[in-house]
């Protein structure tokens, strides 16, 4: 019911659109979406018709053809008369696990470096700083073929392995360190076998739930428990006893070095072109992500510390449930680019032969079938995906220990 004092109701007018602030935004931006429509269907239509005179049209029929080359590292079974829609996704599956490899050493060398860079003991601090300046101000190209370079020159051929006499000796019997990669025993699991590693997952994932339960007893009560040895017993004891109990049902291929007059046979080959690869994006991701840790910590409040000392916490603790829990929120929005940046910079690959995505489809396959179109969207479209993925993932986490007012 209205009164003679409310103020008469406006009908809409088209003006308003443009004169009224209410609605002068979203004009503005559904503009912007018409001119942004426009402009890919301009140049959609641009090369269809482009495709279409030089007689080209886009089909994705290669990917079932015979790739006719072959990858020299496959974590599925591969060979050259494979598709190409195969050796995709070898390259897809080399470069999620050097991208894998990379975040994590990266996190646990820039976490160390970044701690350690705040040390009162000025050789330490003054060395992880000379690491970080080294490594962030060159392109991580030159420490890929430095790392590469090293590996080939230095370390002995697999020949020194090999014979009756041998020049070198396994390390501890299972490890090789050979010019064409690192020789490690590969685990070999019976049904049993399978049981025992269930139990170890359940013990790690029984590690975390322990360590939050004793942070919320601590942050509720006050009362401290211990968190290195009963996380140790948690993690190793269930594992090991079932390990015995089931009859050892895991055991291991070791590299035999007189399988073979020519290589060593047995266990698992690493190759050397992705090791240089790995360990150079995580030496040089590693030294950003130190910075951004060094300026998390001092983002805190030193009264923070001083607070948690007074109550007779250590350094240690101080560290790990005062210090980096707050400085998280500064940390992690950047370790997310930094994340990204790694597995990008893992197309690089193919500067030491290691068959990546980039590698094989946007490589060899491109080159073979001719089709740079299709081969480029398929790049892009991973790439997209991949990146898409972490920042999703990580914006999760960024939300889930983000600072929430009581």
């Amino acid at each position: 019911m209205t009164t003679l004092s409310d103020p008469p109701s406006e009908s809409f007018q088209l003006s308003q659109l443009i004169n009224d602030t209410r609605y002068r935004s979203y004009t503005f931006q559904f503009i912007a979406l018409l001119l942004l429509i426009a402009a890919i269907a301009y140049l959609g239509s641009n090369l269809a018709t482009n495709l279409r005179e030089a007689g080209l049209n886009i089909s994705w029929g290669f990917l079932g053809d015979s790739s006719n080359y072959d990858i020299n590292m496959t974590l599925i079974e591969y060979d050259s008369q494979s598709t190409h829609l195969r050796a995709a996704i070898v390259g897809v599956l080399n470069t999620l696990l050097v991208s894998f490899l990379a975040c994590l050493t990266a996190t646990i060398i820039g976490v160390a470096a970044g701690v350690l860079r705040l040390s009162n003991n000025w050789l330490i601090a003054r060395l992880m700083s000379a690491y970080v300046e080294a490594f962030r101000n060159v392109p991580v190209l030159i420490w890929i073929l430095i790392i590469y370079t090293i590996m080939t020159a230095v370390l002995p051929t697999a020949r020194n392995y090999l014979g009756e006499d041998p020049e070198s000796d396994l390390i501890l019997g299972m490890f090789a360190f050979t010019n064409r990669g690192v020789y490690i025993p590969k685990p070999v699991f019976t049904p049993l076998g399978w049981v025992v590693f269930a139990i170890f997952v359940a013990s790690v994932i029984g590690v975390f739930a322990y360590r939050r339960y004793a942070t919320k007893l601590l942050y509720d009560t006050g009362k401290l428990l211990p968190m290195g040895w009963p996380s140790l017993v948690i993690l190793i004891v269930p594992a090991v006893v079932f390990y015995f109990l089931l009859g050892m049902p895991i055991s291991l291929d070791r590299p035999d070095p007189l399988a073979n007059r020519f290589n060593l046979q047995g266990g698992v080959s690493i190759l050397g072109s992705l090791i240089a690869l790995w360990f150079a994006l995580a030496i040089y991701t590693g030294a950003f992500i130190a910075e951004n840790v060094r300026a998390g910590i001092l983002s805190v409040s030193k009264g923070q510390t001083e607070a948690a000392a007074a109550l007779g916490l250590r350094p240690n603790r101080i560290m790990n449930m005062v210090i980096l829990p707050q400085a998280l929120r500064v940390i992690i929005p950047p370790l997310i680019s930094h994340y990204l940046n790694i597995t990008k910079n893992s197309s690089l690959a193919i500067a030491v032969g290691y068959m990546d995505l980039t590698g094989t489809l946007g490589g060899i396959t491109l080159n073979q079938t001719g089709r740079a179109i299709e081969c480029i969207l398929l790049l892009m479209l991973f790439y997209l995906t991949i990146s898409l993925s972490i920042s999703a993932v990580m914006n999760v986490y960024n939300n889930a220990i983000k600072l929430k007012e009581r």
